[in-house]
């Protein structure tokens, strides 16, 4: 809708707009040497920063423009282009002529002015909302590198991330989704470096949602992965800045959501989730030895209670003698079968896990160490599980930490439950079985048309290893697949 000429009824429409909302403020200031004429400032209070509407605004429209000089006094005709030639001091001033476009504008942090017989308001950038600072990262903390993590904040975000890459290939485009949210979304990439289909794969798949409310980045991530039926994360989330620059850098697409610290990077392949900021910091001897632990972790984090199971109740010939005997005397107290035994431990193992989390972190870290170590002596004291089903949940629970993305964790731990009911049924057979099935879903998955076990299905032993379960010396790795040939 146009805005009006006659300013009353641009005060009624936007009264009616705003009605009820106390952190509106609304002012109308009688202008020029008459006081003939009124100019209306919307803002909404501490979305905007009271400097700039205290110092630059109002001061400039109740002292300058009223008291305007008698060749230029301000009248129902050019009251417009006074403010804008100076009536109003400010580097980012933007004219608009659509109504809703100025509720909008509101809506963001900015100020709408708007003057008597006028169909144009003036659109001040005043925003000044209250955002937190840039902290160190939580869930991908590092000992070498960068301690900065994103806010937040969508311009804090690209700020970071642009102080890494200096270049003006280095695009930034805006979008805006949801009817009501109208969450702000930045795009980043480096021109010439990203492929083009790529890009016009994920801004088609961003086009497709502009109309679904947006609250944090995971909303977008859930929307846009190809397989929404996987546990297995085809997007990947980086709180950090040095890893966003890094994958923009690779041919890779950063998408930004306003209001989540979290950065969505695509595509993404099960690879990206075993790497760390810290793999290219450290020497590359160091962290190729790190990542082979992690690879081993990865795979135990989701079958070592099976295998447990499926060794001990089918196969308990290829467990040695003594160990043998040890196992079985261990369990000739508990009263349950191994299944369930396993099952109950992981049951509560995840229990402490979740409620170390919703806890505050001081009480949490403590509730999951002392809980799990008095819960697990208390129950091998009172005969209800063996020690040796014990030690497999806190290995499976170890081996899942040492995995740097939480994503994957949680696919993982969901898997685990899934390779039990096979072992427990079939044994090894099932065992076998499920980690086939697992394999066949990874090898079938991909991220906006990037298979999602690339590098691995690479012919070249460089291209499938120098930077998955090794880390060759950075002079010695081959360009990123993500670039544009």
């Amino acid at each position: 809708m146009e805005i009006f000429n006659n300013i009353n009824k641009n005060i009624e429409y936007l009264e009616n707009i705003f009605e009820d909302c106390g952190d509106v403020v609304k002012r109308k200031i009688p202008v020029g040497q008459n006081k003939e004429s009124s100019i209306y400032v919307i803002y909404i209070d501490d979305m905007v920063n009271r400097e700039t509407i205290e110092s630059t605004v109002l001061e400039n429209l109740m002292i300058n423009i009223r008291i305007a000089p008698p060749d230029r006094d301000i009248t129902n005709d050019n009251g417009m282009e006074i403010l804008t030639d100076g009536g109003i001091t400010t580097a980012d001033l933007k004219e608009c002529d659509n109504m809703e476009d100025a509720v909008d504008e509101v809506l963001v942090g900015n100020t709408a002015v708007f003057f008597d017989n006028s169909s144009r308001a003036i659109i001040i950038s005043s925003k000044g909302f209250p955002k937190r600072s840039v902290d160190k990262p939580d869930t991908e903390a590092v000992v070498q590198g960068p301690q900065e993590a994103f806010t937040e904040s969508v311009r804090t975000n690209t700020v970071l991330v642009r102080r890494r890459i200096k270049t003006p290939l280095l695009k930034c485009k805006s979008l805006k989704l949801g009817k009501k949210t109208k969450t702000d979304i930045a795009l980043m990439y480096i021109e010439g470096t990203v492929k083009n289909s790529l890009l016009n794969s994920i801004t088609k798949k961003l086009n497709k949602i502009k109309s679904l409310d947006v609250l944090d980045s995971g909303y977008v991530e859930q929307m846009i992965e190809e397989n929404k039926y996987s546990p297995f994360p085809q997007v990947q989330m980086t709180e950090r800045p040095d890893k966003t620059a890094s994958a923009l850098l690779e041919g890779r697409v950063a998408v930004i959501v306003d209001t989540s610290p979290f950065v969505l990077l695509l595509p993404t392949v099960l690879a990206c989730f075993y790497q760390s900021s810290e793999d290219y910091y450290e020497r590359w001897e160091i962290m190729s030895f790190i990542r082979i632990i992690r690879y081993v972790c990865g795979f135990f984090s989701f079958s070592l209670p099976a295998l447990y199971i499926a060794i001990t109740l089918f196969h308990p010939s290829m467990i040695p003698t003594d160990l043998a005997l040890k196992i079985s005397g261990s369990r000739a107290p508990v009263p349950i079968n191994t299944v369930f035994e396993v099952v109950l431990l992981e049951v509560v193992f995840e229990a402490l896990r979740e409620a170390g989390i919703r806890l505050p972190q001081a009480i949490g870290s403590t509730l999951g160490i002392v809980g799990g170590i008095i819960i697990g002596q208390a129950a091998v004291e009172a005969g209800l599980v063996s020690p040796m089903v014990v030690i497999i949940v806190s290995l499976t629970g170890i081996c899942s930490f040492a995995i740097p993305n939480i994503s994957l964790v949680s696919a993982f731990r969901l898997l685990k439950y899934f390779m039990i009911l096979l072992s427990s049924i079939f044994g090894m057979l099932g065992f076998a079985v499920g980690v086939f099935m697992v394999l066949t879903h990874l090898c079938s998955l991909k991220s906006f048309g990037k298979a999602y076990v690339s590098p691995f299905n690479s012919q070249s032993f460089k291209s499938a290893f120098q930077d998955t379960v090794f880390r060759f010396p950075l002079d010695k790795m081959k360009e990123s697949s993500y670039k544009e040939e």
